[in-house]
Order: structure tokens, then sequence, then C-alpha cells
């Protein structure tokens, strides 16, 4: 049997009621996701914020993205896009240009080498989540989506 959030945590006194420990439990379940993913792309030389920021770039294709329209995009707010985008153009998995109808603008677009990356880690991150999800069912989850819809729908 699974352990419950209290026994995790040793936590010996009752939580006050079924949301606070729900939101302990999901708050542990996304810290440990997180920490899980970084472990996974630690060996690519990659983060979690960094990988995200390269889907996203990889999602808006040739037109690319400015660093506020990446930043309303990411998974976990990250107040320094600018130095995010930095480490990716350092690591050649990203550039960045002036748009061409507004030159205030400057837009980030993936490059062949992050698309590359990107590539080489679908089909192994793909595999992980499916490590880590497969045994809940196609049922379970799509409810489970809409659980957590709701509860981003009430923040």
């Amino acid at each position: 049997m699974v352990p419950g959030i209290r026994d995790e945590i040793r936590q010996t006194k009752p939580f006050p009621n079924l949301g606070s420990e729900a939101m302990v439990s999901l708050q542990r379940t996304a810290s440990n996701l997180q920490w899980r993913l970084a472990e996974f792309l630690h060996p690519y030389g990659i983060s979690p914020t960094q990988y995200n920021a390269l889907r996203i770039l990889r999602g808006a294709g040739e037109d690319g993205l400015a660093c506020n329209e990446i930043a309303d995009r990411m998974l976990n707010r990250d107040p320094d896009v600018t130095r995010l985008l930095d480490r990716l153009v350092k690591s050649g998995w990203a550039r960045r240009g002036r748009d061409q109808s507004d030159r205030r603008v400057i837009t980030a677009r993936i490059t062949d080498a992050g698309l590359a990356l990107l590539k080489e880690l679908d089909g192994p991150l793909e595999e992980l989540n499916q490590k880590i999800t497969g045994h809940l069912g196609r049922h379970r989850l799509q409810e489970f989506l809409r659980t957590l819809d709701s509860l981003r729908e009430r923040i």
C-alpha cells in the first residue's frame, strides 16, 4: 500500500481538513515530479526551465516569440526570462534577433541544435511520463486533468 502524505512527511497531527491535506499532497507531488525531471534532464545538460522554454520555442516555429510571450507560456514562472534565453543562446539551442516589423522587439527562435536536443529527449521523456502515469489508465487521467483544471480555475 502506498503511504499517505502524513506518513511521507512524518506529520503526527491530522490535517485541519481534506482540502489542506490535498494541497500539501499536491505540492509534495509537484516537487517530486520537478526533482525527477531535473534528474532525468541533467545528463543532457539542460534544466527543466530551459527544457520548457525550448519546447515553447519549438512550438512557435520559425516565427519565434518575444521574451514576454515566452514568460506567459512557461509552466513555472521565471522572473528573468532574458537570462534564461542567454543560457539557451550560449548553449547554441536558441538564437535571438530583432523583429522585422518592430525593431524594439527581440524575438527568440529555436536553433537546429535545440530541435535536435528536443528530438533526442522526446522518446525517453515520453517513456518516463508513461512510467509515472501509465498505471492510472485513460479514465482516471481524464478525471485527474479535469480536477487540476478546476483547481487552477480557483487560483
